[in-house]
């Protein structure tokens, strides 16, 4: 005998869960009131977890930034407050320092100007020993004065000092070329002055001496001071 088998399908779970839900509202219109209830209960529900989601992780993000923020506020106010203490005691350091520069500085400077000092009379001593044992010396001064003045087209004067004077006449008095020599008690020994055709030089020693210091000063002072005058005591 031969036994047929149909097989058995279960109605849609759906179709279950909504006659389930007309069986239990009983009309179509309980039902739809009923989906748009659990729709709004759903809807707030899942509202709710996703704020209090969003508010757990903004939670965390926030602190994560803030102890990111408060950390790098810290390590740059530590960093300035160290600043300001190594200022602190710094600054009386840098003031030493510079005093102690200002003193090598000041020093050094000293020493230049001895040198020149030392330099100009030295040269000084020189000059007049020269001249104490060859007083005509002078009379290549007034040569050397007269190239630079105009033609002479009257008599040459040259002013001198008196014992200056005395020992050129004494020992070279042949050499003085026609030129009027006289005697000035004003000027040192050393010292005279040249007028021809009413203009006057002067041929001493000292401006020579005076001119050659300004280029050693130059050199060894700059424009720190001028040198020392060529007139001071030996």
């Amino acid at each position: 005998m031969n036994t047929a088998f149909r097989t058995y399908r279960f109605p849609p779970l759906a179709d279950r869960e909504i006659a389930e839900a007309l069986s239990a509202q009983g009309t179509p219109e309980a039902l739809q009131a009923a989906l748009a209830d659990g729709y709004s209960r759903g809807a707030e529900r899942g509202y709710e977890e996703g704020f209090d989601k969003g508010l757990i992780e903004g939670r965390a993000v926030g602190e994560t930034q803030g102890r990111e923020r408060g950390a790098a506020e810290g390590r740059a106010e530590g960093e300035a407050q160290i600043l300001q203490r190594w200022e602190r005691v710094a600054a009386p350091m840098q003031a030493a320092i510079d005093a102690l520069r200002q003193v090598q500085a000041d020093y050094q400077a000293a020493l230049r100007r001895e040198m020149v000092e030392l330099v100009e009379r030295v040269a000084r001593q020189v000059i007049r020993a020269e001249l104490t044992l060859n007083p005509t010396q002078i009379l290549k001064l007034v040569e050397e004065t007269l190239q630079s003045m105009p033609p002479a087209v009257s008599a040459v004067e040259v002013f001198l000092n008196a014992d200056d004077l005395r020992a050129i006449e004494r020992i070279d008095s042949a050499n003085t070329r026609g030129w009027n020599l006289i005697a000035d008690p004003a000027l040192e020994a050393g010292e005279c002055r040249v007028q021809v055709a009413g203009f006057e030089a002067d041929a001493g020693s000292r401006q020579r001496l005076q001119a050659c210091m300004g280029q050693v000063a130059a050199q060894l002072l700059g424009a720190e001071e001028p040198a020392p005058s060529a007139g001071a005591a030996a």
